[in-house]
């Protein structure tokens, strides 16, 4: 179930909307289900409609006209929690729905179990899915009824009665979610012909630029760049005290830009969150950089699984905002044929990529420092470097889940669970060529050479060795292990490594799946496994665009 809870400052005008037809006609023979003490009229089960509502916003209004006398009444003394069941939800008879109401009055502070005091309110049903409680929030000692974090409240009381009555189980967050656009702004875009709304768009802007931005600077330059608008607000003393965004074009009804702020935007978007984590970024570029940005970056984010698990809550969380980062960075510089599910996969992150953890963004400033880098270097001609950080990229996003469910960040988790699909999606695209290069290489390995990389894996994953020798991907596999024997590692050793943080059982395609970890692993020179050779056609060439877009 999910509540909607809004003040106001009409009684009557609320009673009226709930007993009336609706916006579109959709509201269905309203009636009382409960009320405070219950014995409140029932507009909806009497002839004179119209008399028995002034009567019932009357009662309601009693002790609110009580405190007004005394200068004691609130400006917006009405309080409205709507709460609707989930589509699929069986229907609930009046009886359930006002046990429901009963009891989300109370644990809000409004009608508190046992309280003589507590506030009138009455709850109304005009469809089969959802009732209305219509509370005044005066209570009987004239006092102003105690509701802070009445949403919380709610929430936490509703999620014990979705399982009281065998209901559909939200996903929760923790009020950390990015604001939804409100309706008028999804009418706007709708009526401009726009798929998303300026909100959104905007939102989008902010994250490309922050994910290529090494200083404050060159983050508002970038939006500058971007065709947004950008006003900087300042302290008196000059320094930056905050920002604010508008599209071109998009004007309020006087003719003046719509601005948004960082933080109503997302709240990691803020200009004290941004100024935190490009402080990270700009400590990290003070160290020189190795070469093969591409690489360090894989690199990284194959290490993020095993700091999920073994560091300190606050450094997971960095690492996840980090691989947010990562996702928004790579739409600018993918193929065009992979940027729609790069662009899916990194919108749908975006909720994944914070929490109530505070993140200590020091702690991944080497992950962050690769992110800038790939954005100012030549992509690389190996097709196969992007089929490797794609598929580094979906086991952190998968562990970024496991990390959130077990944390209990459930909207976090389930964002993570969709950006995993999309990035499945564009990883498979990516590494078809690739792979198809390295199983040509290891199909014209002389027989001796396959049959000595069969006995490692014997060695290595005897439980897993004859799924893995039958895999299709066992030619390329056998190319990447001999690759690795060449640059002098243990395939014994790392082969095992490389087996041991990927969920195998589950895996579509093991060999595919260990053969672009042990180039990680290995650190093969400039991808040797994929290197062409007389025995394998060169891989075709990726040619990303290193044009900065802005969706």
């Amino acid at each position: 179930m999910i509540a909607k809870i809004s003040s106001g400052k009409s009684t009557a005008g609320l009673i009226r909307y709930l007993y009336g037809p609706g916006r579109a006609n959709e509201h269905t023979d309203p009636h009382l289900v409960a009320s405070w003490d219950g014995f409140a009229p029932d507009p909806g089960r009497t002839d004179d409609i119209s008399a028995t509502r002034n009567l019932l916003v009357a009662d309601l209004d009693l002790r609110v006209q009580q405190a007004k006398r005394l200068g004691r009444a609130p400006k917006q003394h009405v309080w409205h929690c709507s709460i609707r069941t989930a589509p699929g939800d069986r229907i609930l008879d009046d009886a359930a729905w006002g046990d429901i109401a009963r009891r989300v009055a109370a644990a809000t502070g409004i009608a508190p179990t046992d309280d003589p005091d507590g506030c009138r309110w009455v709850a109304v049903r005009h469809a089969p899915d959802h009732i209305h409680i219509a509370a005044t929030k005066v209570r009987g000692d004239l006092r102003t009824a105690r509701h802070w974090n009445d949403y919380l409240t709610a929430d936490r009381e509703l999620t014990a009665l979705e399982k009281e009555y065998g209901l559909h189980q939200v996903v929760r967050g923790d009020r950390t979610a990015a604001k939804r656009p409100t309706r008028a702004e999804q009418e706007k875009a709708q009526r401009t012909g726009r798929p998303r709304t300026a909100r959104e768009r905007l939102r989008i802007t902010a994250r490309t630029a922050l994910s290529a931005a090494t200083t404050p600077q060159e983050f508002f330059a970038l939006l500058d760049n971007s065709g947004v608008l950008v006003e900087i607000q300042r302290f008196p003393s000059g320094d930056i005290r905050g920002y604010k965004i508008a599209l071109e074009g998009d004007t309020n009804k006087d003719g003046h830009p719509v601005w948004f702020s960082g933080s109503t935007l997302a709240p990691d978007l803020s200009y004290p969150k941004i100024s935190e984590r490009l402080a990270s970024a700009e400590a990290a570029s003070t160290v020189p950089s190795e070469p093969d940005a591409w690489r360090r970056l894989a690199q990284a984010t194959d290490r993020v699984p095993d700091l999920l698990t073994h560091s300190e809550v606050e450094t997971g969380q960095a690492h996840i905002a980090a691989l947010a980062e990562t996702l928004d960075a790579l739409p600018l510089i993918a193929p065009a044929a992979l940027r729609p599910q790069l662009m899916q996969a990194a919108g749908a992150f975006e909720r994944a990529g914070r929490s109530s953890i505070r993140a200590h963004h020091q702690q991944a400033r080497t992950t962050r420092s690769a992110i800038k880098a790939i954005l100012r270097e030549p992509a690389p001609k190996d097709g196969a470097a992007l089929a490797i950080l794609l598929d580094a990229l979906l086991l952190a996003v998968i562990a970024a889940r496991h990390w959130h469910h077990t944390h209990h960040h459930n909207q976090q988790a389930e964002a993570a669970r969709r950006a995993a699909e999309h990035l499945r999606t564009a990883y498979q695209a990516a590494a078809f060529q690739p792979i198809a290069v390295i199983h040509r290489r290891g199909c014209h390995l002389a027989l001796p050479l396959q049959e000595r990389q069969a006995a490692v894996v014997r060695q290595a994953l005897p439980d897993l060795a004859e799924q893995i020798l039958t895999d299709p991907a066992w030619p390329a596999l056998a190319a990447t292990l001999a690759a690795t024997k060449s640059a002098g590692h243990d395939t014994v050793t790392l082969l095992s490594q490389a087996a041991r943080h990927r969920e195998l059982d589950t895996a579509t395609n093991i060999g595919e799946v260990l053969t672009w970890r042990l180039n990680r692993l290995a650190d093969l020179p400039q991808y040797t496994a994929t290197a062409p050779t007389d025995l394998s056609a060169p891989a075709r060439t990726i040619r990303p665009t290193h044009q900065r877009r802005t969706r």
